[in-house]
């Protein structure tokens, strides 16, 4: 599946606005806790199926203050 454009969107109408992955209700946040917490992106993953692999990734090399 190819990459959106935009990797990441923001609008006060999807999650009050938090910055989620294109194409989705989940934010980039979460990814960035799961990572935190010491989990694996397969274990993101895998509760976040409408996130892909190749998506996440993308988002992870964004440099921190484009996110």
């Amino acid at each position: 599946m190819a990459l959106p454009k935009l990797l990441v969107t923001r609008s006060y109408e999807v999650m009050s606005g938090a910055v989620v992955f294109t194409g989705t209700r989940v934010p980039v946040q979460t990814l960035l806790d799961y990572l935190e917490e010491g989990d694996t992106l397969d274990h993101f993953l895998e509760g976040f199926p409408t996130v892909s692999r190749e998506h996440a990734v993308a988002v992870l090399e964004l440099d921190g203050d484009r996110i």
